[in-house]
């Protein structure tokens, strides 16, 4: 969610811009598994899984 930027056009941060949209998007998750599934069965708005993996690896170095 920090990396939401409306004027942007980068397939993460559209990512991000739409997940803040999907109030069922699960927020406070940080399993990769769980989050994976969730986007498989719900994320319409993700067109590819390797985006939220782009996504994911930025997070988990920033949180290192």
């Amino acid at each position: 969610m920090t990396l939401r930027d409306h004027n942007s056009t980068d397939e993460v941060v559209q990512f991000a811009n739409n997940a803040e949209f999907d109030s069922s998007f699960p927020r406070q998750e940080q399993d990769y598994e769980k989050l994976s599934e969730y986007l498989e069965f719900n994320a319409t708005y993700l067109v590819s899984m390797t985006i939220f993996d782009r996504a994911y690896q930025m997070y988990q170095e920033k949180m290192m």
